[in-house]
Parts: C-alpha cells; structure tokens; sequence
C-alpha cells in the first residue's frame, strides 16, 4: 500500500480527526543487514488537544460520524493483537497518551516485506472499508543493498479532500521521515534529505501543507555500502 495512503498504520481509525488539527508524525525504520528491523511509528496531536476534545464531544464532522474514545482504543487493541499474531513480528508496543493526544507505535520485523503484509493484513481485519489496500503496492523496497520508500496512500488521499480552509493548520503540522541502517549511506536520491554525521541515516522533515501539494516530497533510493566479505 503506498506509503502516505495510510495516514497512519496504526491509527487509522482516527482519520476523520488527524488533519483537522495540527499533526506531527515520525515514521522511523532500522533495517539491518539480514533485513530484520524496528519500524517506530509516532503521531503527535499534543499542540492540538483543546481541539481534539472539542471534535470527539461531536457526533459527526464534515458529515461524517466521529467515533467515541472507547471505540478508539478498541480499534487500537485490536489492531495490536492482529499484528502481534502475524509471522515475522514480534514485541508490538503501542503507547497511548489521551491526554496529550500523543501515540506511539513500534514493532520488530524479520523483513520489510513482512511488516508490510502484516500491516496490511492486520487492517484489513479491523477495517470495516478496505477499498485503500492495494497488495501490489510497496511502500518500502529492500534489496539488502538499496532502500526505495515512500509515504503510505491513505495520508495521500485523506490530504486531497481537505478544502483551503485547512491549509493553515496543514502548515505548521509536519512528516519526518527516518531511515537507519547498520552499514554507512554511499549516496541517496533526494536533495533534501539529510545525512547523519555517522552516515548510517538519513532523516526527511515537511510540512504537512507541501505533502499535500506534493506527494512524492518523502520518496527517497537510499543506496548502501557493499557488505564486505
């Protein structure tokens, strides 16, 4: 699934909220050299809770329902047990902060390709509309010497619906993205990135308004040492 068509894996569900209001998000992954690793996952909504709590004391927004808190965190546990039953993940974490609105997800993977597919899978057993998941779509490419990734499509998608009166907030709310690797970087394909001073990662930071202008603002081919034998 594309990499900003999920706003997020994990909190989906709060969709219908996250970009009314002033979001940070940290995606960060370690991929080691077997192409094991720790994918960390952070949404932020803390500068934006007044706001938060005024939304869920609502029944609907924009006409759509705005779920109860205690649905939230069903869908959060429920998520968290799918995933920590798929193969190749193991020690799911989600930390729940509801009163600063700050939630933080990690888990380990034996492959990217896993954890994609358990992403994938474990949502489309919490989701009731599945028509965002698209198997043949990659977010993250791993060939053990390069690393292609992107922003999940159900951020992508849910950016384009918002009208102009919700670019302000889009303007201060912002993406990092991070990617860190055992072996030191050779080179990698956007200017924007930034290099670690060990070499072994690379960091993308904007605003959530240019991601909506341009979604491709996070793409990067990350391109490592060779491993020596």
């Amino acid at each position: 699934m594309n990499y900003m068509r999920k706003i997020s894996c994990l909190f989906i569900l709060l969709s219908s909220i996250l970009f009314t209001s002033c979001i940070e998000i940290i995606d960060d992954i370690l991929i080691h050299d077997d192409g094991s690793g720790v994918f960390k996952y952070t949404v932020n909504l803390s500068s934006s809770k007044v706001k938060i709590n005024s939304i869920l004391a609502l029944d609907s927004l924009k006409g759509k329902r705005v779920p109860e808190l205690s649905e939230i965190k069903e869908k959060i546990y429920l998520f968290k047990k799918s995933l920590s039953n798929q193969k190749g993940i193991s020690n799911v974490l989600i930390e729940e902060n509801y009163t600063d609105f700050i939630f933080k997800f990690s888990c380990n993977f034996s492959s990217p390709g896993v954890l994609q597919t358990g992403i994938e899978n474990s949502i489309s057993e919490i989701s009731e509309n599945q028509v965002f998941l698209d198997p043949k779509y990659k977010w993250i490419q791993w060939d053990g010497n390069v690393l292609s990734r992107t922003i999940p499509d159900i951020t992508s998608d849910k950016l384009k619906t918002l009208d102009s009166k919700d670019d302000e907030l889009l303007k201060l709310g912002t993406y990092t993205a991070i990617s860190r690797f055992d072996r030191k970087i050779e080179k990698f394909d956007n200017p924007n990135a930034k290099l670690s001073k060990s070499l072994t990662a690379t960091m993308l930071k904007v605003d959530t308004y240019s991601l909506k202008e341009n979604e491709n603002l996070i793409d990067n081919r990350i391109f490592l040492s060779k491993i020596k034998n």
